[in-house]
């Protein structure tokens, strides 16, 4: 039984050890089994800590044979992303210039998770920057998915996503200014969510100077994991404050409960996108599961998606390319230089004036739907309006990340707004794993775990398939 440990969610290793029914020690040297079998084949960890995994697992058994009390995710296995600090580990984000940085300190969500008693098994991948839909760079190579290795495993943090469909534990840290969890947990039938600004800390110590005013309103932590009750486990863990980030809000994590039956706007509105009939059906599909759990599922025009998604081009954009480019130019591959200049394309990337005035009709627009979800507390709506894409596809040429990005407004447009969503799968499109989105009203994470526990409930656990695959 203890062999297969790795396979087990975080919810059930947590009980297990608390029961004492198993050891972390048992469950590090399981979970580091499974990485030592197959990361070679994926690349997804890029920094395997054996070492300091056991010694950690060791002293978690000891701590529980002394009757100390014990944290959530006490000696259960994590990952975290190679593009926050984990303290006396580098964080390269992907540039081989940024080798030897090493973080001072650890980063809010790092505490967090070693607080909680997890146990760090590695590193995960991320594309240069950190600004990319697949995971690839100079530094550590490129990240495979399971499910097919011509497919992308998503991006930013596709390291993550591959290494959670594997099986090389159950919690893997992400983060997310414009889909870097959504795309991952959609391309290899994963579930996650994108928390509100300020429900998961975040800081690097090791950073040189603050992000931008826009990249602070919209990039956020979280975790991608095989199923839903880990996501919620890791983020009620990952939501614990810290005063390093003057954003973070002391909200409880959950919300007041609201009158039945609860009401989901559902929108496949396209803006002229030719939407993959999979993906339509499958959204169709999630729409009838959700009503069947008790929901009041309603389909209705939403305020519009793609007036948020072209501010994250022009507005946001205008920031990246005035923080980002200079990095990219110098110490970024010839590969990321000119996706940030096919980004300039993309858009219509603001000045000063425009930039200010773009941060002003910012505020309409998250009222907008604000005032939607006050109605509507739910939107179920495709994340992904194609079926997965190849590894390289932003790279073949400008039309190709365009295309990505004009089936993905409903990715960015949600980072723009601020909003919470998450991602679970719905099954597959073209053969390989989709999934749709469910926005929520600001702060009820809650509420979009709870929905997408039900439609989990009628797909099921996705990676299971992949497994039996393997077998």
């Amino acid at each position: 039984m203890n062999q297969d440990l790795w396979s087990r969610s975080a919810v059930d290793l947590a009980a297990k050890i608390r029961a004492r029914e198993v050891s972390c020690v048992e469950v590090t040297e399981s979970v580091l089994g499974r990485i030592a079998e197959y990361n070679g084949r994926i690349n997804a960890i890029v920094v395997e800590c054996q070492d300091e995994a056991m010694r950690a697992a060791e002293q978690k058994d000891r701590e529980a044979a002394e009757g100390a009390a014990l944290g959530p995710l006490h000696g259960v296995p994590v990952t975290i992303k190679e593009n926050i600090d984990v303290a006396g580990q580098a964080t390269t984000n992907g540039l081989p210039a940024y080798a030897d940085v090493i973080a001072p300190d650890h980063s809010p969500v790092a505490r967090n998770l070693l607080d909680a008693g997890a146990v760090i098994v590695g590193r995960t991948n991320t594309p240069e920057l950190s600004m990319r839909a697949t995971t690839d760079n100079p530094l550590r190579g490129r990240t495979l998915n399971p499910w097919d290795a011509d497919a992308s495993p998503g991006g930013s943090s596709g390291g993550a996503s591959a290494a959670a469909a594997m099986g090389f534990g159950p919690i893997h840290h992400g983060n997310d200014i414009g889909g870097s969890l959504r795309f991952p947990a959609f391309a290899c039938g994963l579930a996650t969510v994108k928390p509100t600004l300020g429900r998961v800390p975040a800081y690097n110590p090791s950073a040189a100077a603050e992000r931008g005013l826009l990249a602070q309103l919209m990039s956020v932590q979280g975790a991608i994991c095989r199923e839903v009750r880990d996501v919620r486990l890791a983020t009620r863990v990952l939501a614990g404050g810290d005063p390093r980030d003057p954003w973070w809000v002391p909200v409880p994590f959950d919300g007041p409960a609201l009158d039945a039956p609860i009401k989901v706007a559902v929108t496949c509105e396209s803006h002229g996108y030719p939407v993959n009939p999979e993906i339509l059906a499958g959204i169709e599909r999630a729409a009838d599961v959700l009503s069947d759990a008790g929901y009041a599922v309603e389909r209705v025009a939403t305020p519009s998606i793609m007036k948020a998604a072209r501010a994250w081009f022009d507005v946001l954009g205008s920031e990246i390319i005035h923080f980002l480019g200079p990095i990219a130019r110098e110490h970024g591959s010839e590969t990321i230089q000119t996706i940030f200049e096919k980004f300039q394309r993309i858009g219509n990337p603001v000045d000063p004036v425009g930039y200010r005035q773009g941060i002003a009709d910012r505020t309409a627009l998250t009222r907008e739907w604000n005032v939607f979800l006050d109605r509507y507390p739910l939107v179920l709506c495709p994340f992904m309006m194609r079926s997965l894409y190849p590894w390289d596809y932003d790279a073949r040429g400008f039309d190709q990340l365009r295309d990505l990005f004009e089936a993905a407004i409903y990715s960015t447009g949600v980072n723009y707004l601020g909003l919470p969503a998450g991602v679970v799968p719905i099954g597959f499109a073209d053969g390989l794993p989709a999934g749709v989105q469910i926005i929520g009203r600001r702060y009820r994470e809650d509420l979009i775990l709870d929905a997408m526990e039900a439609v989990e409930g009628s797909v099921g656990i996705l990676a299971h398939t992949l497994w039996q695959r393997e077998g």
